[in-house]
């Protein structure tokens, strides 16, 4: 028999200063059973610097064809797709010819970089693809937040965020390994 999803109830206040967004996201999140509490924090902090009216949550490790994150607009079209972890050049691919932008957020340290280094050739003919990666250390510190009802706040500026929840506190600076244009 398979393992049901735990449920997260989220409140997420993000005051994004380099954009100007300040809003609070009331999020019910489904963890997978083999989504570590690092995964599913890497994945609110890419909600949160992707935060926007029509930004929505996806069925994430689920689904196959479908990002992490995702935003459409009105009419249907896909604006915005978000992955996480090291997907394949494939995957990268498809997504590029899918959405408006595309933006994958790496985390994992060594494997990170070593998959970056395999994928970089491939991907510099896609003008709207950006790759962002998370440090090890902050990623660890992001999971160490995790629990079942959390009250996060995310605070953005100049690039540099910070992550309260109750009394604990991580600073995330994530680096650019390639900009969309």
């Amino acid at each position: 028999m398979a393992q049901n999803s735990t449920i997260y109830k989220v409140e997420l206040s993000v005051s994004d200063m380099d954009r100007h967004y300040y809003e609070v996201h009331k999020l019910t999140v489904a963890k997978h059973p083999s989504e570590t509490d690092e995964r599913l924090m890497v994945r609110l902090l890419a909600f949160a610097l992707n935060a926007g009216e029509h930004l929505e949550l996806t069925k994430g490790l689920s689904t196959d064809d479908e990002p992490d994150i995702w935003q459409k607009s009105l009419s249907g079209e896909l604006e915005l797709w978000v992955a996480l972890g090291l997907p394949s050049e494939k995957v990268v691919r498809q997504s590029c010819g899918k959405a408006g932008k595309v933006v994958v957020y790496t985390y994992g340290g060594r494997t990170a970089e070593l998959w970056w280094d395999k994928i970089k050739g491939g991907t510099t003919r896609f003008d709207n693809l950006q790759v962002m990666n998370l440090p090890e250390a902050t990623t660890r510190d992001l999971a160490e937040m995790a629990s079942r009802s959390m009250k996060l706040q995310v605070n953005i500026q100049d690039g540099d965020v910070m992550v309260s929840a109750e009394d604990r506190i991580a600073y995330v600076t994530p680096v650019k390994w390639k900009e969309a244009s």
